[in-house]
């Protein structure tokens, strides 16, 4: 007879083991299981990452506009060095994982290394132009000088840390594609805690902290992000994780690292085409108008929050891929996907219908503003309504990055987001009279077409035979 109980309780040992941490070998536990032991820590780490974002520009938005303007201009800086991170963690964690697969932990821990080394290299390039040439560079983007000499202490600290966030993303890959994801979970957690603690005591100088202004933010910032790398090195050092750094590995093997590089440059692509994709959609929209352009600003900002969880689910189906591929189970990699899959996409359809339904009361909590609340409601309700297919197009993605083929989704972003979707934006809202609507419908078509395009892609099956 079956006992719920039973299974209640499994599930919540299943639960806390999660966020906790698992020894498990994930190629010989079952998918359900697997999936629950990956993507709750992968989820919280999402928005771990993000909390660290709202929780800066909700303490500087104290400090005035010109702050937010210059955190907001960093930022379109910062995005060449997150498209790096992002495109070496994506390599990590296809051959990481892989070397997992294959039951061959020092493959593993040698790969992590030349990862840390390409990060590192890379961030050395950046660093002192970004400290030395901070002002100039917030002058190139439109700042006044007089804003620029006042705030560009911020951009240079920002600039000149680049290396503690590119070793963040790249060790908490390390982590992630080797199976303990709940360490990444816990370090973002630990760091988050600190900027929290530090921002309102750094800017505005509370107790015995001097008041820096906005370069206190960039400092409590890089204060609690370096704790986080600083622990992710003891636990890489400490050789007690799947993972683990002995002195005999930290040495450049050129073949591994160019084999980093080509793969990185897949997801840097996917990173960069996405974004492009956005300034050109920002363009767009703001042809119709300063209330229509704050209402798509504010939806955007409440879907990139709520997506959070179908990223973290789809991080699991990256892992899963190069493990089983690496454990010579491709049938078990491909059954990982479609099942994680029609997760995502059971998850994200419910929280696009609760966008949907409270879509009023969401932009309410950002301004009182009638036209702009109206506005950010038509964007929520069109492009939330196509959740359940984004949801489903992020896990094929994820899965073939996991597989080691970049290249394959790189090409599906560059169809569908620079030859569909702001071309067909373009038609449908400034020719055939549609407006932002259309627009926003754009983009609801073009991604639906992105994850049937996946899919069809994915069931040929090619990515099964992509070494690593």
């Amino acid at each position: 007879m079956l006992n719920p109980n039973g299974k209640f309780r499994g599930f919540l040992r299943i639960l806390k083991e999660s966020v906790t941490g698992s020894e498990r070998d994930f190629t010989q536990t079952s998918i359900r299981n697997a999936i629950i032991l990956l993507s709750i820590p992968m989820v919280l780490e999402m928005l771990m990452e993000s909390i660290f974002a709202l929780v800066d520009i909700w303490f500087v938005s104290r400090l005035g506009n010109d702050p937010i303007a210059i955190v907001g201009f960093t930022e379109s800086f910062m995005t060449i060095i997150y498209s790096v991170a992002v495109g070496l963690s994506t390599a990590t964690t296809a051959v990481v994982s892989r070397r997992i697969g294959e039951k061959n932990r020092e493959g593993a821990s040698v790969a992590a290394f030349q990862a840390i080394a390409a990060a590192m290299a890379f961030s050395a390039v950046v660093s002192v132009p970004g400290i030395i040439y901070a002002k100039e560079l917030l002058m190139l983007m439109g700042v006044s000088e007089v804003s620029a000499e006042e705030y560009y202490g911020y951009t240079s600290i920002m600039l000149g840390s680049n290396c503690i966030i590119m070793l963040l993303f790249v060790m908490n890959a390390v982590f992630r594609s080797s199976g303990d994801a709940a360490v990444s979970m816990k370090v973002l957690l630990i760091a988050n805690g600190i900027n929290i603690v530090l921002d309102p005591l750094l800017i505005f100088g509370y107790g015995p902290f001097p008041e820096l202004g906005i370069e206190g933010a960039a400092i409590a910032t890089v204060i609690g992000r370096g704790v986080g790398v600083a622990i992710q090195l003891w636990i890489l050092f400490s050789g007690k994780k799947r993972v683990a750094l002995v002195k005999n590995q930290l040495k450049i093997k050129w073949d591994i690292l160019k084999e980093l590089v080509k793969l990185s440059t897949g997801g840097m692509a996917q990173h960069l085409i996405a974004t492009s994709s956005w300034i050109g959609m920002v363009w767009i929209i703001g042809n119709f108008g300063s209330a229509v352009m704050a209402g798509y600003t504010i939806a955007i900002r409440i879907i990139v929050f709520v997506i959070l969880p179908a990223w973290g689910i789809s991080n699991a189906a990256s892992t899963l891929v190069g493990q089983n591929l690496g454990a010579n189970q491709p049938g078990k990699a491909e059954r990982s996907v479609w099942i994680i899959g029609f997760v995502n996409s059971a998850v994200m359809g419910f929280i696009g219908l609760i966008i949907i339904v409270f879509s009023s009361q969401l932009m309410s909590f950002f301004t009182n503003d009638a036209a702009v609340i109206s506005a950010g409601i038509t964007a929520l309700t069109i492009i939330s309504s196509g959740f359940v297919f984004y949801a489903f197009g992020m896990v094929m993605i994820q899965a073939f990055n996991g597989a080691g083929d970049t290249r394959t989704p790189t090409l599906v972003n560059i169809v569908c987001f620079w030859m569909m979707e702001l071309p067909l934006a373009w038609f449908l809202a400034m020719n055939q009279g549609f407006d932002e609507e259309g627009a926003y419908f754009a983009i609801l078509i073009s991604e639906s077409f992105m994850t049937l395009l996946s899919i069809y892609l994915f069931r040929k099956g090619r990515w099964k035979l992509k070494k690593v």
